[in-house]
């Protein structure tokens, strides 16, 4: 068993290394990164569950370092304010909660990079929809299946798998390859 589901995971990491439409996607999104960073925007990373874990520890990558002791770069989970979202959550509901926090924390010119599994949670979806209409470009870390999240995203990255365990450790190794090009471009090599 345990066996079987390290199969899984090399075996969604190697289709992954063969889809161009992915390695390209990474590119992508690694340019918007370095766009907004240069131009002094920031990133915003967002999830639910072990998403809001992932986010914030990208975030922490791009804030804190990566491999390279240098400044830090412009970069929050936009749910790390509990208060905010609870007080959000009670006095609207937990669908805006995200999307007030983008219309409070973002503005025109940020990325706000989204992790989600099935790409349908609808607070989720809302502070994506909120993001567009803000002029922030936005990008999206789903699974396989086409979801709400895809239609508004500006990239959308679809994990070909619908296990949600191999999904999530697949955002978080796209992220970190994404962190480590976006600080090398903007610091150097280690």
């Amino acid at each position: 068993m345990i066996g079987t589901r390290i199969k899984e995971a090399i075996e969604l990491k190697n289709t992954i290394l063969n889809n161009q439409l992915i390695l390209k996607q990474i590119d992508e999104v690694i340019a918007i990164m370095l766009k907004a960073l240069e131009n002094g925007h920031g990133i915003f990373f967002c999830g639910n569950g072990g998403s809001a874990a992932d986010a914030q520890h990208l975030s922490a990558e791009l804030a804190g370092r990566f491999y390279i002791d240098r400044p830090p770069l412009k970069a929050e989970a936009i749910h790390i304010n509990s208060s905010f979202l609870t007080a959000v959550s009670n006095d609207y509901s937990f669908e805006q909660a995200y999307a007030r926090a983008v219309e409070a924390q973002a503005q025109k010119g940020d990325v706000l990079y989204f992790l989600s599994t099935s790409g349908n949670s609808a607070n989720i979806v809302s502070a994506c929809q909120q993001a567009n209409e803000m002029g922030i470009t936005t990008i999206a870390f789903t699974g396989e299946k086409d979801s709400n999240l895809k239609q508004y995203a500006n990239v959308t990255i679809q994990i070909p798998s619908s296990n949600t365990p191999r999904i999530q450790e697949a955002h978080m190794l796209l992220g970190h390859i994404i962190c480590e090009f976006v600080e090398e471009e903007i610091f150097g090599k280690k």
